[in-house]
């Protein structure tokens, strides 16, 4: 017998950038997703993923507010975790971070089975912005990072099926507005960590869904899965079928061994048990498995590119190790959605732990003899009829009720409990929980009528599910209420229902930029490129006339728009409104790197290139730079016919494509 299994609060000290505030302009156009397929690939594919690629995508990112508000200077802070260990192992996850698994150590080798970040450094990969790499992430929601990446969740001390403790992390995934948990124990004795996950559906209809496990591992490892084909899918967005594990002449289980960044899914058989390994050269390293339901496997590989490993620095500091990501979930492919049913859920056990294999077989060229040693030590350690057992017990643990409460996620929860009365056993979404971003909403259920803001500021978060939009549309017509309203028939596709709502308000609103600011992105959207910077150019104006001080909100707010506006007018050729705007932004926004490549972008638009070189020889970088993006060497080259230098070459693909 083992030590009993502990749960207990730590803190972590290491370098952090801090997320910093959220954009408050509603994201109204969809994510420049760049996990979607060239359509020309659909013909070739098997009709249920051809389907499911197709279905669920994503009209915008609402009720989610886009998390652009960090940069990339870190300073030591401590960091609330949460510890599950025993005797064999110790997990250390981050609450506060989406309930990241930052670090799965082996006690008896004190051995690190992950790729464990030394920093917590953003950069745009989530969904909605904000990420971070390392450890085992909880994705779920749409084809991408979750948007809970850098967000908070609920935490709690339950018991285990064993009678003993297990850490419950929950929360409400708002996007396709579904609850989930994540339950991981260390069963006694054991080497292996559980996680059993659910994700329910309270809702009469059926809802598209999401969810991939990705796990951080070294790079300097050979990946192995028990599949003789894969899916081949990299920056140049064309779905393949390729043998495994070499094609192209190159073995590319072997991570170091491709150029560009890519990702292989695995066509694991039908009725093979599903697990995916790292393993270093000595065979050691870390085994993944699960129930049947999570079918789907995936390694993502960043390649030895320039940019590849320019992007690898750029999510820690100079001289760690590289890494790349094996990952599990519920679809063949990270490019589909599943559909849930109404009231009705999806669940499954998972287990992550040492392995132990031949380096020679592991590593030598019979693919079959590898996958089967590998194969074999997994069941010897944890035979795959008694880990389906544990499962099964793990399913009557599953609706036990949270003993001590260890972390508070979002109010978003509670809201959604309260509206419609949802039972949840095992996943409490307390009324305190509900905060200040909620209360404006809980007004609207309890007296039928949106509250009109007590200040000016920003406005608040819109909620869009057609609940909530039913709910604004009989609400009394106050411009905030049109305002809202308008956001949230913009989201369900009623775009000129939604240009009405915001030009109905125009007249009597105290804050007209948002209202403005909105009509504006409608009408980019519309093609009327000069009616919109006219738009943004009176919403800018508006926005400087109104703003209070110089605190979080009104930055925040001024960076986005302007942001927005400088971009709007440069595409129609109006530098001098362009300079106007960007010289009324504060001093600190001007500094930082995103808006150093647009001050480089609107020198160039004004003739001085020389000027707009001298940007990038004074140097600067772009913290929220998107994952794929190529507007920093695409402006470049509009500057000079030079190689572009190494610290701005974020190129994923041979040839440059222009993503912003």
């Amino acid at each position: 017998m083992g030590d009993v299994t502990t749960i207990r609060r730590d803190v972590l000290t290491l370098p952090v950038a801090d997320v910093g505030p959220d954009n408050p302009l509603p994201p109204l156009c969809p994510p420049d997703e760049i996990h979607r397929p060239d359509e020309r690939d659909g013909e070739g594919l098997p009709r249920d993923m051809a389907r499911q690629i197709g279905y669920g995508r994503l009209r915008s990112l609402l009720p989610e507010r886009l998390r652009d508000g960090y940069g990339r200077s870190r300073a030591p802070r401590a960091v609330d975790t949460l510890v599950i260990e025993n005797d064999r192992l110790r997990a250390t996850v981050l609450p506060g971070y989406g309930g990241r698994v930052v670090s799965l150590v082996h006690k008896p080798g004190d051995r690190e089975l992950l790729y464990r970040n030394p920093v917590f450094q953003p950069a745009d990969f989530a969904l909605n912005g904000a990420w971070f790499s390392g450890g085992i992430e909880w994705n779920t929601g749409a084809t991408g990072h979750s948007t809970l990446a850098c967000a908070p969740v609920h935490a709690a001390r339950v018991t285990a099926p064993d009678g003993g403790d297990m850490l419950r992390l929950w929360e409400w995934e708002r996007l396709r507005d579904l609850p989930f948990q994540v339950d991981l124990w260390l069963p006694d004795g054991s080497d292996f960590l559980y996680a059993g996950v659910r994700v329910r559906n309270p809702h009469e209809r059926a809802v598209p869904l999401y969810w991939w496990s990705n796990t951080a591992v070294p790079e300097d490892r050979r990946v192995l899965a028990p599949a003789d084909e894969a899916w081949h899918f990299g920056p140049e967005r064309r779905l393949r079928r390729v043998p495994v594990p070499v094609h192209g002449g190159t073995d590319r289980t072997y991570p170091r061994r491709s150029e560009y960044p890519a990702d292989h899914f695995y066509e694991l058989p039908d009725g093979r048990r599903r697990w995916m390994a790292a393993v270093d050269a000595d065979g050691r390293g870390l085994v993944q498995t699960s129930t049947d339901v999570l079918r789907g496997r995936k390694l993502f590989v960043w390649g030895t590119g320039s940019g590849g490993r320019r992007w690898q620095q750029w999510l820690t500091e100079p001289g760690t190790e590289g890494y790349c990501e094996i990952q599990a979930g519920l679809a063949r492919t990270q490019l589909e959605h599943v559909r849930l049913e109404g009231e009705s859920e999806v669940a499954w056990l998972e287990a992550y732990g040492p392995l132990t294999a031949d380096a020679g077989t592991v590593h030598g060229t019979d693919w079959a003899a590898a996958c089967s040693d590998v194969e074999e030590r997994l069941e010897r350690r944890l035979p795959r009829a008694g880990f389906e057992e544990a499962y099964k017990a793990w399913r009557t643990a599953a609706d036990t009720e949270p003993g001590e409460l260890l972390a508070t996620g979002s109010g978003w929860g509670a809201l959604e409990v309260l509206r419609a009365g949802h039972s949840l056993p095992g996943t409490p979404f307390d009324e305190s929980a509900l905060g200040d971003a909620q209360a404006p909403w809980q007004d609207l259920l309890r007296s039928g009528s949106l509250p009109e803001p007590r200040r000016a500021g920003p406005p608040g978060e819109t909620l869009v599910a057609p609940h909530w939009r039913d709910l604004l549309e009989t609400a009394p017509a106050h411009p905030h209420t049109e305002y809202h309203l308008g956001v949230a028939q913009w989201h369900a596709g009623d775009r000129a229902q939604a240009v009405r709502s915001w030009e109905r308000a125009l007249g009597l609103a105290p804050s007209r930029w948002p209202l403005l600011r909105c009509l504006a992105v409608a009408d980019l959207e519309a093609g009327h490129r000069e009616r919109a910077a006219d738009r943004y150019t009176d919403a800018f104006d508006d926005l400087c006339r109104e703003r209070r001080d110089d605190g979080e909100a009104w930055t925040a707010a001024t960076a986005a728009l302007g942001r927005e506006a400088v971009a709007a007018l440069l595409a129609v050729g109006r530098t001098a409104p362009a300079r106007s705007v960007w010289e009324r932004l504060r001093p600190a926004t001007r500094r930082r790197g995103r808006f150093r490549l647009i001050e480089a972008e609107l020198l160039l638009a004004e003739g001085d290139r020389d000027a707009a070189r001298a940007v990038f020889d004074a140097g600067f970088e772009v913290a929220d730079l998107r994952e794929g993006a190529e507007a920093v060497g695409a402006l470049w080259s509009r500057i000079t016919d030079e190689p572009l230098p190494e610290r701005y070459d974020f190129r994923m693909r041979p040839s440059g494509g222009g993503r912003a």
